[in-house]
């Protein structure tokens, strides 16, 4: 009978770095920055309620990790290694599925249904990300891009208690900018996913059209931003984020997928930055 957790041996110190494994900052910091964002976006930031919606986004995107380490080795045999073992994923996605539990809970008594109802759809996507939604192009593509609206919608909603049109805006153009991303990311598997059938947006229309889905997709994002800019929906400050990520996108152009996809989620942490202090300096309550 299977007992220890990691498959490098046992112990505390073993067992705790197989599960900090399972943290890949790149792509956890996203969600976390984009419920601050989302909090931000609320107007005055109350400490207890943008806490426990960042642990539930932790929670949520820990839970993604842990599942889909597990389906990629020892359900489809796609990876040569893994941290954990069977029990100790089981294990891993029990404690942040209760963590995910505990939070929402809370968030629940200290800022209402709304929040809760923005916040339990990012477990749901986390979990079934990995094999249910992996294989279709559209949910493969949209996964986690959608997981970061929501994020952002979340955030506010824990904040105000309730959803308002400036959030929703932001986050469809996460959700369109992070899919052009996305797009780009599957391509660095094509050969390996076609062999099994995967149905990713570059298995589907070929690699050089998925090239231009996803920048197609990614300037209709900063073209929107522009364009609420110039409506003073958003601050006009943001029109500089698009120009910072455009810079970025310009040079992942160029670049092989791993790399532009290197490049462009870096490129988010600049345009989420520069929106943030757009936001922060020329408060949104002073825009129509």
């Amino acid at each position: 009978m299977e007992l220890a957790l990691a498959r490098g041996g046992s112990g505390i110190a073993v067992t705790s770095q197989a599960y900090l494994s399972q943290v890949h900052p790149v792509f956890m910091l996203p969600p976390l920055a984009a419920s601050l964002f989302g909090a931000l976006l609320g107007g005055v930031v109350d400490p207890m309620s943008a806490t426990l919606h960042v642990l539930a986004m932790f929670s949520a995107v820990y839970t993604a990790h842990i599942k889909d380490g597990y389906v990629d080795f020892y359900v489809r045999d796609e990876d040569d290694d893994h941290p954990l073992t069977s029990r100790g994923c089981r294990l891993g996605l029990a404690a942040s599925t209760a963590a995910f539990a505990v939070c929402c809970g809370l968030l629940l008594s200290v800022a209402g249904w709304v929040a809760v109802a923005l916040t339990v759809p990012t477990w749901l996507v986390a979990y079934h990300h990995a094999p249910q939604l992996d294989t279709n192009p559209v949910t493969a593509t949209t996964g986690y891009p959608l997981g970061i609206a929501l994020s952002i919608l979340g955030g506010y909603a824990a904040q105000t208690g309730a959803l308002a049109g400036i959030p929703l805006g932001f986050a469809i153009v996460f959700l369109v900018l992070l899919s052009g991303i996305k797009v780009i990311d599957d391509a660095q598997d094509y050969d390996y996913d076609r062999s099994i059938a995967k149905r990713t947006v570059a298995v589907v229309v070929g690699p050089d059209r998925a090239y231009t889905v996803a920048y197609g997709l990614m300037a209709t994002a900063l073209l929107v931003v522009v364009a609420f800019a110039a409506l003073r929906i958003f601050p006009p400050a943001s029109v500089l984020a698009v120009v910072a990520f455009g810079a970025v996108a310009l040079a992942a152009r160029r670049a092989e997928p791993e790399l532009a996809t290197m490049l462009l989620i870096r490129g988010t942490y600049v345009f989420l930055a520069v929106l943030v202090a757009a936001v922060w300096f020329e408060p949104l309550e002073g825009f129509v």
